[in-house]
């Protein structure tokens, strides 16, 4: 029995075609939704209806809520796809959704409001025993007179610190400090900025780790008291704070590690009452984890976690929102090889300036292990509005060795031409001693390298 008849895929590029491909599979109808510069989408063109729902402004397209909601109206829809990013993590949009007799294919409204305030977040995660970064969220950061306690949380807190935004992700919102004098100057430029940014201007003081890596925690609950998790991600790899490369299983990660967080995050998903897909993302320092946030939704690299698992989160995503039970247990998961992700960015390989442009050749590399998810075709024209990924290159090996080697070989025979691709910084991260080897891999390492790559 498929989930739902119809749904809107309420995204552009490779996620709406991932989506799509799992709905057909399903046998859903799907109902395409684009701005006018989007009509040539490959996901548009294969989708069984399009509406086209504003030019190609994000506020007049895809982030235009009643043009969405319409086009499920119109089209007699029963559920809302969101993807990723744009309105994926709102929840206003789920709420209204919700409230014009759609489902929303995700958390609820409030689940999403509620981590997506990374104060809420934190505390609630506390409860929960998710370890978290040593950190200050109190009324000493309020200002009296333009004046701030700054005594008050070194006494609490070593230097250096970072001040975060309650309401930023992505990295965004973040500035770190080094003694008591940036800390004061920092904390109302952080909030100024907050607000302008956020439409809010909480923020909170964490210790500041030099060198963690990132790791993040995939998973499943279907709301009523069933909840898996599916490994870990290693996304340490990225350049400021967004991330380039992630890969599955987790370099020195043991079972027993992956065993104590994960219980950890399933009892927190347990414990809210959450439903859907979900990641729990942390920084990871001396063999501990520390909480940093939980995306509410489908992640860019959740291929690596289907290719060691065999599991497609996708559909799963879909089955839950429908009201089905989880049909697997904890024990039923087992994570077999590795897989690695590149993203590949339509971007300027020095300046890392976005690269819009004609696709003047186009040819997907292939072979055993080797995925290619992508929207692009030769001829297609990457527009400008929109974020500089035009596809994912994932490979998958017995070995994490295998699985690079296999990369090296995918990333040679990828051929996009007419813009530029950050492809040849990924093969320098391939050819990398340090990489290949996974010695002093941490959210620096590009920074360090960059330098270094751009000589080669």
């Amino acid at each position: 029995m498929r989930p739902f008849d119809k749904i809107v895929i309420a995204n552009r590029g490779e996620i709406a075609l991932r989506v799509l491909r799992t709905c057909k599979e399903l046998g859903i109808k799907t109902v395409a939704v684009h701005s006018t510069i989007d009509r040539n989408l490959k996901h548009v063109l294969l989708s069984d209806e399009t509406v086209c729902i504003g030019p190609p402004s994000l506020l007049k397209s895809y982030l235009n809520i009643p043009a969405i909601i319409s086009a499920a109206e119109i089209t007699g829809s029963s559920a809302i796809h969101p993807g990723y990013g744009f309105l994926s993590e709102n929840a206003d949009f789920a709420e209204q959704v919700e409230k014009s007799g759609f489902v929303f294919i995700g958390p609820d409204a409030a689940t999403i409001r509620l981590m997506a305030n990374k104060i809420s977040a934190i505390n609630l995660m506390k409860k929960s025993d998710i370890p978290c970064i040593p950190g200050y969220y109190g009324p000493m950061l309020n200002s009296v007179n333009g004046k701030y306690d700054c005594n008050f949380i070194c006494q609490k807190l070593d230097y250096p610190l970072i001040i975060k935004s309650s309401g930023g992700s992505g990295g965004r919102g973040m500035r770190v400090v080094f003694n008591n004098d940036e800390l004061k100057k920092t904390i109302s430029m952080a909030r100024a900025e907050a607000k302008i940014a956020f439409h809010n201007d909480d923020i909170y003081v964490e210790k500041y780790l030099v060198n963690p890596r990132h790791i993040e925690i995939q998973v499943l609950s279907d709301g009523r008291g069933n909840v898996v998790y599916l490994g870990e991600r290693d996304c340490s790899i990225q350049r400021r704070y967004q991330k380039l490369i992630e890969e599955a299983p987790a370099f020195g990660i043991t079972n027993a590690m992956r065993r104590f967080i994960g219980e950890l995050c399933a009892k927190a998903c347990f414990d809210i009452g959450y439903r859907g897909v979900g990641t729990f993302e942390f920084l990871f320092e001396n063999n501990e984890f520390f909480f940093i946030e939980m995306n509410t939704r489908i992640q860019v690299e959740h291929p690596v976690t289907e290719m060691i698992t065999g599991i497609d989160l996708i559909k799963e995503q879909l089955n839950i929102a429908s009201g089905c039970l989880l049909n697997f247990t904890q024990s039923e998961i087992k994570i077999y090889g590795h897989a690695i992700e590149c993203r590949i960015n339509a971007e300027n390989p020095i300046t890392f300036l976005p690269s819009p442009g004609i696709i003047t050749r186009f040819h997907a590399p292939g072979g055993f292990g080797v995925r290619w998810e992508s929207h692009i075709y030769s001829g297609y024209s990457v527009p400008s509005y929109y974020d500089s990924i035009i596809g994912k290159l994932i490979c998958f090996g017995a070995t994490r060795d295998i699985a690079i080697s296999r990369m090296k070989n995918a990333l040679n025979e990828l051929i996009i031409d007419g813009i530029q691709t950050n492809i040849e910084l990924h093969l320098k991260i391939m050819d990398d001693d340090e990489f290949r080897k996974g010695e002093n891999i941490n959210i620096r390492y590009l920074d360090r390298k960059l330098n270094i790559f751009s000589k080669v």
